[in-house]
């Protein structure tokens, strides 16, 4: 570790240790954590490193492990036991690293699925990559959703009998037997019994083997929940009528002050302009002038026309200056890279927004560009 890293280390140990405040000690963390998986860390240094970790893992607010959680889900950074002891944490904290660490042995993951926590199970059968004994325990105990989830995983080696388990038990769900007839491969004697099983369209892909890209075998499985308010933020950035977007959002009761927070400090200006606009029932050029050319007062009166909390004001009022100064120093506001600085500097503001918000706000931070490439192409 660099003396200077060593140094920030140190000083965010002291941050977290003092601050009474959880949402203080929560960015602590994760900034710690973040610093130190990008560390070049000797035994020494990882050793260290294993030891604020297990102090974080028994840190008593949520927010704090959670934050851990989603910053190191990926990373070999974190040692088995504080893996394990996340996976028995409450979801928020346990399923970012149930989903992704590579902490786990195949049994840790199998004693998971055979615990019978639904959620828990439909997070290990989507993990990166599933081996053939845990694909064999979900087989045999998983809920309906983590068989699909697992069906639906090419990355999972799924046992032919394993196979025939799905069928067995989950034969009478369409949804299954479509995941499970859009694998990349399958045994002759599986495609037999799903002929017997499935729909015209799906028999007839079973019966010419034509190859499907990977969104439709997904989209034919529909084992995903509905998509999260961030699949909403990002569906819109790509929309062409960002007015219609935001009256359907508003028809579904989908178009939140969450959702138009998170597109903010995202940096999706034109989302925000049209959702408060047609929050407040105003025309998008009259919300452009209010928010961006009418003086201090503006932004609060649509704002308050809109109807959306007052105690979140201030977090809006730090996003909507964050963009500003952005474009007055001539960022181009629509690069990929403009969204990641948006968002940092937001963050640095210590906004007045929610657990949940701020949980989600701090995963996208730390998301590799590869994992954000991904969720714009699933959108």
């Amino acid at each position: 570790m660099t003396a200077y890293r060593a140094r920030l280390t140190e000083l965010d140990i002291r941050r977290l240790i003092k601050a009474a405040d959880d949402d203080e000690r929560a960015a602590a963390a994760h900034k710690l954590c973040r610093s130190m998986d990008r560390a070049d860390l000797d035994e020494a240094g990882r050793a260290a490193a294993h030891k604020i970790l297990r102090m974080l893992a028994e840190d008593a607010a949520e927010l704090v492990r959670r934050a851990m959680a989603v910053t190191l889900k990926t990373s070999d950074l974190v040692p088995r036991d504080v893996a394990r002891r996340l996976a028995a944490d409450v979801d928020s904290v346990a399923l970012p690293i149930i989903n992704f660490s590579p902490a786990f042995t195949d049994e840790d993951l199998i004693e998971i699925v055979r615990a019978g926590s639904p959620v828990r199970q439909n997070a290990v059968a989507a993990r990166p990559r599933v081996s053939r004994d845990v694909a064999a325990a979900v087989a045999d105990v998983g809920c309906e959703q983590a068989v699909r989830t697992l069906a639906a995983n090419d990355n999972a080696d799924i046992a032919e009998s394993s196979l025939g388990t799905c069928i067995d038990r989950f034969g009478a769900s369409p949804q299954v037997v479509a995941a499970l007839a859009y694998r990349q491969v399958l045994p002759l004697s599986v495609s037999e019994r799903l002929i017997e099983l499935a729909s015209d369209a799906v028999r007839e892909h079973l019966v010419t083997r034509h190859a499907v890209a990977p969104e439709t075998a997904i989209r034919l499985a529909a084992f995903a929940r509905e998509r999260a308010t961030v699949d909403l933020v990002d569906q819109g950035s790509g929309q062409a009528d960002l007015g219609e977007f935001a009256a359907s959002l508003n028809a579904r009761k989908a178009l939140t002050a969450s959702l138009l927070l998170r597109a903010l400090a995202r940096g999706q200006m034109a989302l925000f302009e049209h959702g408060l606009a047609e929050l407040a029932g105003t025309p998008h050029q009259r919300a452009w002038l209010m928010i961006h050319d009418a003086g201090p007062l503006g932004l609060k009166a649509i704002y308050d026309r809109a109807g959306l909390p007052p105690r979140l004001f201030q977090a809006f009022r730090a996003g909507v200056d964050t963009w500003r100064a952005l474009q007055n120093e001539g960022v181009d506001t629509s690069a990929d890279a403009f969204r990641q600085q948006m968002l940092e500097r937001f963050l640095t503001q210590r906004p007045n927004v929610g657990r949940d918000d701020l949980a989600y706000l701090m995963e996208r931070l730390d998301r590799r560009p590869a994992e954000r490439d991904q969720v714009g192409a699933a959108a």
